[in-house]
């Protein structure tokens, strides 16, 4: 029989289980504590929804990799789809601000979506970090400093298109796009940098199924080339159309964010010729991309699109970010300044922020080519873009 302890040795003994308990408590509060909530906000239904659902998938991808951490820190995805209606997005916005109090928001597929939950999210002083819409009024003068965009403005993405249009020769072009914010500065981005002549540039409504009419149209106007911004079920559905008319091997087309890892699937085959400028595709050769590639093909059996890769990066900006804060985002101005280091491995190559918290990166040639009888997309030479909108000089951080 072991002997009683003494008073004394009983209180310590008390003491030290209370502190225990005590310390135990505490340390599970704080894990719980440091769990940082992140609300993704996307198109993930309609004909738009394969570009927000590889945005999430990316993101989650970049999570899982980590053990469910970013910089060290758990982390919570509440998922919105704002089902490519700004009344929608600014709803789930305010969802996730008001009720979900999340840390950081991400994601966001649509320009004119971006356009209605921007300054909701940034004025309440959230980190906000895009990873595909950009449109242009909020790369300049509505810019924030709590806003970073791992895509690009959408004049830089189609600036790359009318250079890579100067590249080919083409003299005489006709121009297309969907009749919205993404769309407008499309053509504004591709006129800036083209030197040849814009036959016409014909906007047409959002998820129009039809396009028989304006084909018809163009085919009359006998450009060189089209240049046509539609991106997902649009997109699929101009294609088609154009092929069934005949135009493709005829006319050329190129685009940007109209053939990429999303349409091409349900295009397949008839999409080889098309040319395109992107930020991104499977083949671009460096480190970081290969693995990204190999991993989102095992998780989710197909390539990624450009729209997966900024979301990927996007993660990889927050876990590097979050890492040298030690996950403590009370220090607002820490975090920003460690966003703008931008100190990660882009799957797309070299990367860095302007002032204006949107990437310098590059461009690329890319190709609808068959390969082994599927149709895949190719990046070849990156496109030098001569002339560029000074958005970033219109920025001033508030």
């Amino acid at each position: 029989m072991n002997p009683r302890p003494s008073n004394t040795l009983r209180a310590t003994l008390l003491q030290a289980s209370a502190a225990a308990a005590l310390s135990l408590g505490l340390l599970g509060a704080a894990q719980a504590q440091d769990a940082l909530k992140i609300g993704f906000i996307g198109t993930l239904s309609g004909p738009g929804g394969a570009l927000g659902q590889d945005q999430y998938d990316a993101f989650m991808l970049a999570i899982e990799q980590r053990g469910g951490k970013l910089g060290d820190v758990p982390v919570t995805v509440i998922k919105e789809d704002d089902q490519l209606k700004p009344d929608v997005g600014v709803q789930a916005a305010t969802k996730l601000l008001q009720s979900d109090k999340v840390d950081i928001i991400t994601g966001v597929t649509f320009s004119n979506v971006m356009m209605a939950i921007h300054k909701p999210i940034t004025d309440a002083e959230v980190f906000f970090i895009g990873s595909n819409a950009g449109p242009a009024p909020i790369a300049g003068k509505q810019c924030s400093r709590f806003y970073f965009s791992t895509s690009w403005d959408n004049d830089m993405l189609h600036e790359a298109g009318g250079q890579l249009t100067n590249d080919l020769g083409y003299k005489n072009v006709y121009v297309m796009a969907a009749n919205y914010q993404a769309g407008r500065d499309a053509v504004s981005g591709f006129k800036r940098n083209f030197k040849g002549n814009v036959i016409d540039e014909v906007y047409t409504q959002v998820n129009q199924p039809d396009y028989s009419a304006e084909i018809a149209q163009l085919q009359a106007a006998s450009p060189d080339a089209v240049y046509v911004f539609y991106p997902g079920g649009m997109g699929i559905n101009f294609i088609k159309q154009y092929r069934q008319a005949g135009l493709l091997g005829q006319i050329p087309i190129l685009s940007a964010a109209t053939l990429d890892g999303t349409t091409l699937p349900a295009l397949k085959n008839l999409a080889v010729g098309a040319i395109t400028s992107a930020p991104y595709a499977p083949n671009i050769d460096n480190p970081q991309n290969k693995a990204f590639v190999e991993a989102f093909e095992k998780a989710y059996k197909r390539p990624p699109s450009m729209y997966a890769a900024q979301s990927y990066d996007a993660a990889s900006l927050l876990d590097s970010a979050l890492r040298k804060v030690k996950g403590d985002l009370s220090n607002k101005q820490a975090f920003i300044e460690a966003l703008r280091e931008a100190d990660f491995q882009s799957v797309r190559g070299p990367f860095k922020f302007d002032s204006n918290h949107f990437p310098d990166a590059a461009f690329y040639r890319v190709d609808v080519v068959e390969e082994n009888g599927e149709a895949v997309l190719r990046a070849s030479t990156p496109v030098n873009i001569a002339t560029r909108a000074n958005f970033h000089e219109l920025c001033e951080m508030k």
